[in-house]
């Protein structure tokens, strides 16, 4: 399946002064499948070294750094040559073997040639173990997302609707020839998600139980490795959140409030495992931002947050809202439907490099996201339904003007001009092509 992170993979393979490459994201969504895809179609031969699955592969790195040695004795164990510029070497797994990452310093400083690329489901989690020395300054970076909702378009052999919408002048209104299908393969999407395991179930089975199972499966997974890679004490704790994610996202004020995680604790003792959890990946902090000021990093309230869930058909299947009730619109869903556009556009500004806030002024107004775009403030409104009319992105608008604000509803493209704001209202199944927009207004 196509994923567009391969596009920066080919270009950090012809980098000036590259690194060996650290490339990072929840477990099963993809990184292995999308390296070894790469090698294929960039090397002339790949090496693929997965520290979880055999022990073997770390007492080369027990010895010493010497990495004309251990690729010496790679080379030996996998009866394959690593040749700079041809081979691509693949650590998968490496948070297992603490020394390779080490070791990537010494890559990076003797073996400038070499294409190293390194994954790990749950390294964030153990760049934080005292054991582990990182190589600060030695590594680029990537990071792989689930699958967005372009991804499961071109998946869903769509990929004529994307190349329509690419270049669409927002003056145009979208006729039902495109807006019928886009709009169910957006349902679709809500309960399949982004995990590949599970895109490839429901391309092959069309069946929603088929792709629940998968998705189940991958849940239980997580679980599991809170008890594998967790203090022991803080596994309690990591399930209590875990749990409350899909219900304190489905409130009306979405605020993260710890008292709700278990009832008599509080923030202090709940904090640690809050991190895990974002540490892993699972889950997303957006911050509250009150006074939206460049840079929005300087003027985040850390404390007041709402919590996101990496992937929109996990949280599906993890609240327990059947695909039939997204698919067919139950009235008994609109609060969690709310709940889940706002992941959903989360997770697709999130999946374009974007650095999401939200502003919130009193109790009375709220909008969304905020995020930085070419010295820009950018306010984002998200409506599960058509009704977009939003007093508080008018509110905002005119107190802070930003150049170009969006509402993302179900209803038609159009634009209108609030104050000294173009404000832009698209259809919910048009945000993966948001930076478009941003570049032709």
């Amino acid at each position: 399946m196509y994923r567009e992170i391969i596009n920066d993979l080919k270009k950090w393979k012809d980098k000036a002064g590259r690194k060996p490459l650290l490339l990072t994201g929840v477990r099963q969504c993809g990184k292995t499948y999308i390296v070894g895809k790469f090698a294929e179609e960039c090397f002339e031969n790949y090496v693929y070294i997965n520290f979880e699955q055999s022990e073997k592969y770390a007492a080369i790195f027990d010895y010493d750094f010497d990495v004309q040695r251990i690729i010496s004795e790679l080379e030996a164990v996998t009866k394959n040559k690593i040749i700079p510029e041809k081979t691509l070497l693949f650590f998968d797994e490496i948070q297992e073997c603490p020394k390779a990452i080490t070791s990537l310093k010494y890559f990076c400083e003797n073996t400038p040639n070499l294409h190293l690329v390194c994954a790990g489901s749950l390294l964030g989690v153990a760049l934080k173990q005292e054991n582990i020395s990182f190589p600060v300054g030695k590594v680029n970076r990537l990071q792989l997302f689930p699958m967005n909702f372009k991804e499961f378009l071109i998946a869903s052999e769509r990929e004529d609707l994307v190349k329509i919408f690419e270049n669409w002048p927002t003056d145009r209104a979208i006729p039902e020839l495109y807006s019928i299908p886009m709009k169910k393969l957006l349902k679709e999407y809500y309960v399949v998600g982004g995990m590949p395991e599970a895109v490839k179930t429901w391309l092959s089975t069309r069946d929603f139980d088929e792709v629940e199972q998968v998705q189940t499966e991958i849940l239980r997974d997580y679980s599991d490795d809170f008890s594998k890679h967790a203090p022991l004490s803080e596994v309690p704790k990591i399930r209590w959140i875990w749990d409350s994610v899909p219900v304190q996202l489905a409130k009306e004020n979405n605020k993260f409030i710890f008292s709700h995680v278990k009832e008599g604790k509080r923030a202090f003792e709940l904090e640690n495992a809050l991190n895990w959890l974002s540490d892993a990946g699972l889950v997303n902090l957006v911050s509250l931002v009150e006074n939206p000021e460049l840079p929005l990093s300087a003027f985040a309230d850390k404390t007041y947050f709402k919590v996101y869930m990496s992937d929109i058909g996990l949280l599906r299947a993890k609240s327990k809202v059947s695909a039939r009730t997204i698919i067919e619109e139950n009235d008994s869903y609109i609060r969690f439907k709310g709940s889940f556009a706002e992941n959903y556009v989360f997770n697709e500004l999130k999946t374009l490099g974007n650095e999401l806030y939200f502003w919130r002024s009193g109790n009375s107004a709220e909008v969304d996201f905020l995020f930085e775009k070419e010295n820009s403030i950018v306010p984002v409104e998200v409506k599960a339904a058509d009704n977009t009319q939003a007093k508080s992105f008018k509110l905002f608008c005119s107190k802070y003007k930003p150049l170009t604000g969006f509402k993302l509803s179900e209803k038609n493209i159009s634009e209108n001009t609030i104050d000294e704001t173009k404000a832009l209202s698209i259809p919910l199944y048009l945000c993966w092509n948001i930076n478009s927009f941003l570049k032709n207004n």
